[in-house]
């Protein structure tokens, strides 16, 4: 049987099951609240609050400026930056001029970033000057790209801002350099309004790239009625369906999904304010929440952790958070009991996947279960079927894959039909996640039916970092697989086979994998064998290794 919202709704989920979705755009969506309440600050960065309409404002010169670019509806831009007031105006600026945003991870190498942006076939990136050597390494190779787009963190800082709204009472002709560079003030001051472009909910608004539920990275096609919807879902949720003048603190990395759509969409939804951080560094955290008192904050289970060990948790005011959320790993039962009980907040675990949004299931503000990712969110299905055929409604308490179906669920994978097809099926997500459900509702991931990692929050697919293993000139065989990792979640952990005449040392391969690889997909451990177990047809056997580990 299908398990819908009714079951959310008797676990004590707000809303009900037959909530409506608007059919607007994002674009739409910060019009309306810039409309509703353009004087109040959509963002506070490094001092500098950035009003509603301040924001808007800028979005639409980027849009005019990229449209000056002559960049054509649906062609996309890479994004390449830390957490900054540019992240977000950049975001809606590009939609505004009709394009799609596909964000690249900062600490990706040039090698990654290349990539996303020839797959994705960006023309324009954005990026922060502080990632130079990012985009220099990766232009070579990417021949599609025309521009860049230089941007300073600096800009916004405080002491530095005034200088960008003198600058912006003066327009100016947009002439790139030779190398098709230039700056963004540039694209700021090329004229205040751009030519209106007809977007509807259903386009796509992003490449979101994931491993999915199988094979490489890849771009989830995520359009402006998946996350506008989604966004109504999780601000519902959270805040009851009461009117709230919420605070949120945006230190995960806002080109992650679960940042852009529980944090920086969501905000802009219920007219919060963010709380900009670059990263997340524990004293700064600390210090913006005993500053501002904010009263929502989504993070990973390992900042939790390290909030756990702050000396004087107390005396920063976390009983302002109203509510934290955790998501990107398991959250373990201790860390959850140790926060609430030294900070006075709660502490709720949720689950979601870039393929939906992210957000499908989240534990109800009270009532939350132990070990559970909680129960549907409003206006989402789900099915747990036959491991085997993937077709069969398995009996309550039954382990079996965990399907997806609600107005969050991406299109489909860009330019890859035959992986879309594998996971979209007859209207239902295959999340590749082996869940169970109880009599209450209430769902719990048992196990993975594919063998991604997750290290503290971020996805690492095990055939990326093998790829790379391979490339050594020593290496004959490598398995990469997730270990458990009370920090972490999991730690990556790799198994050699080594050529005899070129033999190899850990210290020599972790340094071959840092350069090329972002920090975390990095093998932390290595282990050398003289064989590596194999089924009948020539398959690793991971579990074997797992087990034996």
């Amino acid at each position: 049987m299908v398990l819908a919202l009714q079951v959310s709704v008797r676990a004590g989920t707000p809303g009900d099951g037959l909530m409506k979705h608007p059919r607007i755009t994002l674009t739409e969506l910060l019009a309306k609240t810039a409309t509703r309440s353009g004087r109040k600050a959509a963002m506070i960065f490094s001092g500098t609050r950035i009003s509603y309409s301040t924001l808007l404002d800028q979005a639409e010169r980027l849009a005019a400026g990229l449209q000056a670019l002559r960049l054509r509806r649906g062609e996309r831009v890479a994004l390449l930056m830390q957490n900054c007031p540019q992240f977000l105006i950049a975001y809606f600026g590009i939609l505004r001029a009709g394009g799609v945003v596909t964000a690249t991870s900062p600490i990706y190498t040039s090698r990654e970033a290349c990539h996303q942006w020839i797959d994705a076939g960006a023309r324009v990136v954005i990026a922060d000057r502080s990632l130079a050597a990012t985009v220099h390494g990766a232009l070579p190779a990417c021949p599609a790209l025309e521009f860049v787009v230089w941007s300073d963190v600096q800009t916004y800082r405080s002491r530095s801002y005034p200088k960008l709204l003198r600058l912006l009472r003066t327009q100016s002709k947009l002439a790139p350099k030779a190398d098709g560079s230039l700056e963004w003030i540039d694209l700021l001051r090329t004229g205040r309004k751009p030519t209106p472009v007809r977007t509807r909910p259903g386009d796509v608004a992003c490449l979101q790239y994931t491993g999915g539920t199988t094979g490489t990275s890849k771009g989830a096609m995520l359009t402006h009625h998946n996350l506008v919807s989604n966004a109504q879902q999780t601000c519902g949720w959270l805040t009851e369906g009461r009117n709230l003048a919420e605070t949120f603190v945006g230190a995960l990395p806002l080109f992650h999904i679960y940042a852009t759509t529980c944090v920086m969409i969501s905000s802009i939804r219920c007219a919060g304010t963010v709380i900009l951080l670059p990263r997340f560094e524990l004293q700064a955290v600390l210090g913006v929440v005993k500053k501002y008192r904010p009263t929502i904050f989504h993070g990973v289970p390992t900042m939790y952790v390290a909030f756990n060990n702050a000396p004087n948790i107390r005396s920063y005011g976390f009983k302002s958070l109203r509510i934290c959320m955790s998501g990107g790993a398991p959250l373990p039962l201790q860390v959850r009991e140790t926060f609430e009980a030294l900070s006075g907040g709660k502490l709720l675990e949720g689950y979601g996947l870039t393929e939906a949004s992210p957000v499908t299931h989240i534990n109800p503000t009270s009532g939350a279960r132990a070990g559970s990712i909680g129960v549907l969110i409003p206006g989402t299905q789900a099915r747990i079927v036959d491991l085997e055929q993937g077709e069969r409604d398995v009996p309550e308490g039954e382990a079996g894959e965990l399907l997806i179906r609600g107005p969050q669920v991406m299109k489909g994978y860009w330019n890859k039909p035959q992986e879309t097809a594998l996971v979209l099926r007859d209207g239902w997500l295959h999340t590749g996640d082996v869940a169970k459900r109880d009599a209450e509702g209430f769902y719990y991931i048992v196990d993975r039916k594919k063998d991604l990692i997750i290290a503290g929050g971020y996805n690492v697919y095990p055939r990326e970092v093998e790829e790379v293993l391979f490339e050594h000139p020593s290496v004959q065989e490598a398995v990469v697989i997730g270990m458990p990792c009370p920090y972490r979640g999991e730690t990556v952990k790799a198994f050699v086979v080594t050529k005899p005449e070129t033999p190899v040392t850990q210290e020599e391969l972790v340094a071959f994998c840092r350069e090329r690889l972002a920090s975390y997909k990095v093998p932390r451990m290595v282990e050398f064998r003289d064989s590596l177990p194999k089924s009948g047809v020539g398959k690793y056997l991971r579990r074997e290794l797992r087990n034996g580990a």
